[in-house]
């Protein structure tokens, strides 16, 4: 299923221009990588402040012990986002923890509630038209992962030299007034290995799911937002607050979405540039709170 054979959202949908906030059933959000400087902690917080729902799902990489073991790195802005996840489930949202190879530490807390963050080793989902999707990080499907984890921590410090190189590269952007751009989401997309990967293991993930006779599985790991339809399953990723800033969402009736908050930041930036020139004000057409990476996918 292509993207553009995707419906349309109906016309209550929640995320309408002017909207302060985004309403919806369920949030899925992943490796958010906490404890390193590319963990965009900013952009995080001002999602967790528009967002409100009834279920919350973290699925794996919330904090990176990998890299605070190596070196000790927790600003301000990443106790804020700990901060706001805790009160959320405080106010009543649920919110369920599903570790990753990341904070695997979290994995000898299986069963367990901190603060009204349930912690699992993974999750059944029923969305509120009857389909069931299995939520697991999906680092058990990573090969490198299971078979040899000490490539596995050379690849992240080549991951962490790239992201040092793309912070740097958007800070001059940001100085020229271009918008975010990931060097690392690049390089997957264009480096044939990295491709034939992503697609490994995303077949991998729906065949598991399938076993499990469940409609679709939601995961992370990859740092590769999307949602498509492989073999008769529904294989979503929720993306990575590192390189993407995505979230998947179920709406009240069921649909699901990727939000990309770049996009919306993006749009932000433009609306408030607009609001600076009063002699455009008359023309100005109204930004949406968030632009759509997906139209959504139903039955």
């Amino acid at each position: 299923m292509r993207r553009d054979d995707l419906p349309a959202p109906p016309d209550d949908d929640p995320l309408q221009p002017g909207a302060g906030s985004l309403a919806v059933r369920t949030v899925w959000i992943s490796d958010l990588h906490l404890g390193t400087p590319g963990c965009q902690a900013d952009a995080l917080l001002d999602f967790l402040r528009a967002v409100h729902c009834e279920t919350l799902f973290l699925v794996g990489d919330i904090i990176d012990g990998w890299q605070l073991r190596r070196s000790w790195y927790w600003p301000q802005a990443h106790n804020d986002v700990v901060q706001k996840l805790l009160r959320k489930a405080r106010k009543g949202t649920k919110v369920i923890f599903v570790p990753g190879n990341h904070d695997e530490f979290a994995r000898k807390y299986l069963g367990h509630n901190f603060g009204g963050v349930d912690v699992v080793e993974e999750h059944i989902h029923h969305l509120a038209d009857g389909r069931t999707l299995w939520v697991t990080h999906g680092d058990h499907f990573d090969g490198v992962i299971q078979c040899a984890k000490w490539l596995a921590y050379v690849g992240d410090s080549a991951y962490e030299f790239t992201l040092r190189m793309n912070r740097h590269l958007n800070s001059l952007r940001a100085r020229l007034g271009l918008p975010y751009w990931s060097l690392s989401r690049y390089l997957k997309l264009k480096v044939k290995r990295a491709v034939s990967y992503l697609g490994d293991f995303e077949a991998a993930v729906a065949r598991e799911a399938r076993s499990r006779g469940v409609h679709g599985v939601v995961c992370g790991h990859i740092h590769h937002a999307e949602m498509r339809s492989i073999d008769g399953v529904l294989y979503c990723n929720d993306g990575d607050w590192v390189e993407s800033l995505t979230a998947l969402v179920e709406h009240g009736d069921g649909r699901l979405e990727i939000i990309d908050w770049a996009l919306h930041m993006a749009a932000a930036r433009a609306r408030d540039a607009a609001a600076l020139q009063p002699a455009l004000a008359g023309e100005q057409t109204a930004v949406p709170l968030v632009v759509r990476f997906t139209k959504g996918i139903t039955k």
